[in-house]
């Protein structure tokens, strides 16, 4: 391992290691955004889920699920017009 490896990953590691060390959270902005606009007077919703998940631990498998294809997708894009481009050439 190269010595700039080993500092990327101490780095890396700082980065991880001091927030949980004072205590950070690691939340999305997403919750943090609904939650203020919920505590707004007036706020109504748009529409209404037409399915939600019977847990949390679905809702999870859904996104996982969608992030898998999503990235099966766009690394099937890359390696064929890699192969192309190496056919072509």
């Amino acid at each position: 391992m190269s010595k700039r490896s080993v500092w990327m990953l101490a780095c890396v590691a700082l980065i991880v290691v001091v927030p949980l060390l004072m205590g950070g959270e690691f939340s999305g902005a997403d919750g943090e955004a609904a939650a203020l606009i919920e505590t707004r007077e007036g706020f109504t919703p748009w529409f209404d889920p037409i399915w939600e998940p019977p847990s949390g631990e679905i809702e999870s498998l859904f996104f996982s699920l969608q992030a898998a294809l999503g990235a099966l997708v766009i690394g099937y894009a890359i390696g064929r017009a890699r192969g192309r481009r190496e056919a072509r050439d």
